[in-house]
C-alpha cells in the first residue's frame, strides 16, 4: 500500500492466532481484525495507531468484541475520567519504602515537591494524546499520593470509548519508559484510601435542549431500576472501592443527589442551575470497559419515554 493517510477503509482485515491471546482454542485459532478508526501515532512520524474489531471467520463479532454494542450515536456527549496509580518499586509512587505518607488531604490538585509525584511523566502523556488528536481535556493530580487522572470529552459514543482505549495504551506504553507501572485497579491501596474510578458524564439532545428537573430525575429513576446490570460490567473488584465511603456510594445501593459525590449519580451543580447539561455516573471503576458502560447507559436511555418528560 502506498502511503496511508488515515482512512481505515483502506487498511485490509487482518488475521491473528486468537490462541495466543486466549481468545481462541490452538484447534481452530484463527481470528479476524476488522480496522475501525486511526490515530496518529505520537511516536513516529507518519505512524499511525488503529483501533480494530474482533471478528470470528465466519464474520460474526468475537464474543470479545464490546465496541460492537455500542450505537455510534453523534448526539451522546460523553466524559469519561480516568483514575489510575503510578506504580514503582511495588508502591505508589511518592509513598515511602516502609509505611505510608502523610494523610490524604495536600495531594488533591497539588503543587509542590511532596505533594506530587509523577508530574514529568502525566504532562508527557498528555502531550501524547494531543499529538495523537484525542479529545483529552485535562489531567489532575488525585487525592491518594502517585494517583492522577485524565480526562477525555468527546461528541459522539463510539469515539469516546475508542479515544479511552488508546490514551490508556499510551499511558502504559509510556510507563515502560519511566519504569513505572499503571495500576486501575479500583482499590490499589487498602485502608482509608481513596480508590480510582473511571467517572462516566454523558448527555443527550433532550437532555441539553429540553431537560428539566423532572427529566433528570426520570433518567436516575431508570438508572437506579437497571443498578445490578450496570453493576455487572462496571468493573471487576468495584465492591472493594464502592463501600460509601472516599467519595463513593455503597455498591448494593443507588443514590443521586445535587452536587453529591458521596451519591451513585451526581447531579452536577451547573446542570442544576437550569436542569440541562449533563449527569455524572459515579459507579464506574477505573479498570471498566469502555464499551461496555456505554452499552448499559445506551440501553437505559432507550427505555426512557422522552416524549412525556
Amino acid at each position: 500500500m502506498d502511503f496511508f493517510d488515515g482512512d481505515v477503509s483502506r487498511l485490509p482485515e487482518w488475521s491473528f492466532d486468537g490462541s495466543s491471546t486466549r481468545q481462541a482454542e490452538g484447534h481452530f485459532s484463527d481470528l479476524i481484525l476488522k480496522p475501525c478508526r486511526s490515530y496518529p501515532d505520537p511516536a513516529r512520524a507518519d505512524g499511525f495507531l488503529i483501533i480494530c474489531e474482533v471478528y470470528n471467520p465466519d464474520g460474526t463479532p468475537h464474543k470479545s468484541n464490546t465496541r460492537q454494542l455500542v450505537e455510534d450515536d453523534p448526539e451522546l456527549w460523553i466524559g469519561f475520567e480516568q483514575e489510575y496509580v503510578i506504580m514503582h518499586e511495588g508502591r505508589p509512587l511518592g509513598f515511602p519504602k516502609d509505611g505510608y505518607p502523610a494523610p490524604q488531604g495536600p495531594y488533591y490538585c497539588a503543587v509542590g515537591k511532596g505533594n506530587v509525584e509523577g508530574r514529568d511523566f502525566v504532562e508527557e502523556h498528555m502531550d501524547q494524546c494531543l499529538d495523537a488528536d484525542l479529545d483529552i481535556t485535562g489531567i489532575n493530580a488525585e487525592v491518594m499520593l502517585g494517583q492522577w487522572e485524565f480526562q477525555v470529552f468527546t461528541v459522539g459514543s463510539l469515539k469516546a470509548a475508542d479515544d479511552l482505549m488508546i490514551a490508556r495504551y499510551l499511558l502504559h506504553k509510556l510507563g515502560e519508559y519511566y519504569d513505572y507501572k499503571i495500576d486501575i485497579h479500583p482499590k490499589p491501596i487498602k485502608g482509608d484510601w481513596n480508590g480510582s474510578g473511571m467517572h462516566t458524564n454523558f448527555s443527550t439532545k433532550e437532555m441539553r435542549e429540553k431537560g428539566g428537573k423532572i427529566m433528570m430525575g426520570a433518567i436516575c429513576d431508570a438508572l437506579e431500576e437497571t443498578h445490578k446490570e450496570h453493576m455487572e460490567v462496571y468493573g471487576a473488584h468495584n465492591e472493594q472501592r464502592l463501600t460509601g465511603k472516599h467519595e463513593t456510594q455503597s455498591i448494593d445501593k443507588f443514590s443521586y443527589g445535587v452536587s453529591d459525590r458521596g451519591a451513585s449519580v451526581r447531579i452536577p451543580a451547573s446542570t442544576a442551575i437550569t436542569w440541562t447539561g449533563h449527569l455524572e455516573d459515579r459507579r464506574p471503576a477505573s479498570n471498566a470497559d469502555p464499551y461496555l458502560i456505554l452499552s448499559k447507559i445506551q440501553k437505559t436511555l432507550k427505555s426512557i419515554e422522552w416524549d412525556k418528560l
